[in-house]
């Protein structure tokens, strides 16, 4: 009895050591909702960015800090959001859409699903060194991952659309699709042709 109430104060103490942890890590990093933004279907993202998408009823954009102070760059423009940040700490964006048709990374930007994402189509093209982790359940998704791009593809698709480049890498073990296209691509110009000319 007396090892059960000492076990039973031990886990309390580790719980609330959590929950104050918890709240300490969520005040110092302070959450912004930028109501302003809430017409997409597009998102692109450039430069040391880090965003979170997931699927929800209504359109939301959030980010860990007040972004106006840190030169990072959060508009959108005709269906186009567009996030920027160039800045040595990471910039962190929570997407929430009912209806997001395509991504778009740049640079060392990183992509990442919250949990399943359910949508009709969704085409997503990584360039430079950008990388995605998306867990998809979706009737189609055209892929494409250009440069030294990297991309973990997890989930259930019907028609589904790969376009790679030699220098990227791209993991779909875990991807299950009923019809599938892959295609690979050369980034480099094809090599010139060694041309002989032989005299008489």
């Amino acid at each position: 009895m007396k090892k059960s109430i000492l076990t039973l104060i031990a886990i309390t103490l580790v719980v609330l050591g959590s929950a104050n942890f918890t709240y300490a890590a969520a005040k110092n990093n302070a959450i912004t909702v930028l109501s302003t933004i809430s017409t997409f279907n597009k998102i692109e993202v450039r430069g040391n960015v880090e965003l979170i998408v997931a699927t929800g009823d209504k359109n939301k954009v959030e980010v860990n800090n007040s972004y106006y102070a840190e030169n990072a760059l959060l508009q959108s423009e005709n269906g186009v959001l567009r996030i920027s940040s160039y800045k040595a700490a990471k910039l962190v964006v929570y997407v929430t859409a009912n209806d997001l048709q395509s991504i778009t990374a740049y640079d060392n930007a990183t992509v990442k699903s919250d949990g399943k994402l359910s949508l009709i189509a969704l085409d997503v093209t990584l360039n430079g060194t950008a990388y995605a982790n998306l867990n998809m359940d979706n009737y189609a998704a055209n892929i494409t991952v250009n440069d030294q791009a990297k991309a973990d593809l997890t989930g259930n698709i019907t028609e589904y659309s790969l376009n790679y480049s030699h220098s990227s890498t791209v993991n779909r073990t875990m991807l299950v699709a009923e019809n599938t296209t892959e295609t690979v691509t050369n980034p480099y110009p094809a090599a010139k042709q060694d041309i002989r000319v032989i005299a008489d």
